[in-house]
């Protein structure tokens, strides 16, 4: 992935630059973070107690549900906050005349940079859940008839778009069933299966990372073999856009929806919708949106009054993350994932369901206790963790075998928190 500009060259000649020096955004926000560039090695852990220093994190728990959202650094916070009170302060008249005309553009420009993509073909949104949402509403080449499939493993929401989108044209629902455990040639298997069985498929729901087990879908293959098909793949990156190191183009998929606040640290309610330029007449307009064109991707979302700070905050969020680095940061996180899962699979009665093979795993991964597949089991076993060992966790339903929990590390997590996640299985293992 590209290096970023800084945020000072960013602003440097932009709309943006005009606004941050009539309002005070200046200096402090432009500087660059006292942070080294990341070194090679993911288990440097001098280097990664100076990234964690910039996070305020709680004493009274162990936060390892970090799926969730991405909590911000203490530099975007600190953005965040002054971007609150320049809109607070100075109002309509901001918005109105200069972050709404041309602030908002100079945004879209660098985040477009940062994903590999022509800028025409992204637009910011409030989340992930919005911009799938609005590709699978307004996806207009389904007719009566047609088959769209969806796996077990993809996220709740988007599911009952697919439902909603198959009741009002007249189309089936095929459930593709994720072998467990999964290896990457099972699922080539499995979704080459579920096209042959499905000759009127024309839509499939894929997702990059399950938020369920935290498997890593080969969507690039998969989608190719869909296209070959005459199959178009909505793409879920909302787990793997931050965390993984990619561009755009990498994906082959012509729809995308992803976020900004989980794995690149910006405030809560940001995401992007990617949208093929040749591709984009098979979307719909949004709700008759007249406020673009409809030959323009920002026609697709249409969210009302926008939380304008957040947005603002983009920039020092995407500045950190480029610091750090995607490749580093993935690295980082695989390394902390393997330390405690390796441990674990040592402990009898413990399942991991996320494989070890490499490109199909990354921070998230889930565990079961054999014998314990339903809700309220695992349900229990979170509550456990939490108030036996202040380990927060969350339980996630779906997989074939049954309800599990997910384990997520972030950038500030220690190994010793780990070993005692590991110590937490042992004795209940144990029980």
């Amino acid at each position: 992935m590209p290096d970023l500009l800084t945020r000072r060259a960013f602003l440097h000649g932009s709309a943006v630059a005009a606004l941050t020096a009539t309002h005070g955004m200046g200096a402090q926000a432009a500087t660059a973070d006292p942070l080294p560039a990341a070194p090679a090695d993911a288990d440097d852990e001098a280097y990664w107690r100076k990234v964690a220093a910039h996070y305020e994190v709680s004493p009274d728990f162990t936060n390892l549900e970090n799926a969730y959202y991405g909590i911000m650094s203490k530099p975007v916070a600190e953005d965040f906050k002054r971007n609150i009170d320049i809109l607070n302060r100075d109002n309509s008249r901001l918005l109105r005349r200069e972050f709404d005309r041309d602030g908002i553009e100079a945004i879209r420009v660098q985040l477009a940079r940062h994903l590999g993509a022509p800028v025409d073909e992204i637009a910011i949104t409030r989340g992930a859940t919005e911009s799938l949402q609005n590709l699978i509403s307004n996806y207009k080449l389904l007719k009566p008839g047609d088959t769209i499939l969806h796996a077990d493993l993809d996220y709740d929401a988007m599911i009952y778009a697919i439902n909603d989108l198959a009741e009002r044209r007249g189309a089936r629902i095929g459930v593709i069933r994720i072998p467990e455990p999964a290896t990457r040639q099972s699922v080539l298997d499995t979704y080459e299966q579920a096209l042959r069985d499905n000759p009127r498929a024309r839509l499939l729901l894929l997702t990059h990372i399950t938020h369920r087990t935290g498997l890593v879908f080969p969507v690039d293959e998969i989608t190719r073999m869909a296209r070959q098909r005459g199959v178009d793949v909505i793409l879920d990156v909302a787990q793997s856009w931050g965390q993984l190191n990619y561009r755009m183009s990498d994906l082959q998929a012509d729809f995308i929806g992803g976020n900004l606040h989980k794995w690149i640290g910006a405030p809560l309610g940001l995401g992007f919708i990617y949208i093929r330029k040749t591709r984009l007449a098979d979307i719909g307009v949004h709700m008759g949106d007249r406020d673009f064109a409809a030959d323009d991707i920002r026609s697709r979302v249409h969210s009302g009054t926008l939380n304008a700070a957040s947005i603002m905050t983009i920039p020092k969020a995407l500045q950190m993350h480029a610091q750090i680095g995607a490749a580093a940061k993935g690295a980082r996180l695989r390394h902390l994932r393997d330390h405690w899962v390796r441990q674990a699979r040592g402990i009898d009665k413990v399942e991991i369901l996320t494989p070890d093979t490499p490109g199909m795993y990354g921070a998230v991964t889930s565990f079961r206790i054999k014998g314990l597949t339903t809700p309220e089991q695992n349900s229990a076993l979170a509550n456990r963790l939490m108030d036996q060992f202040k380990i927060f966790t969350v339980v996630r339903h779906g997989p074939v075998g049954g309800s599990c929990i997910r384990v997520t590390p972030a950038l500030f997590t220690t190994k010793p928190q780990l070993d005692q996640l590991v110590a937490a299985l042992r004795q209940i293992a144990a029980t």
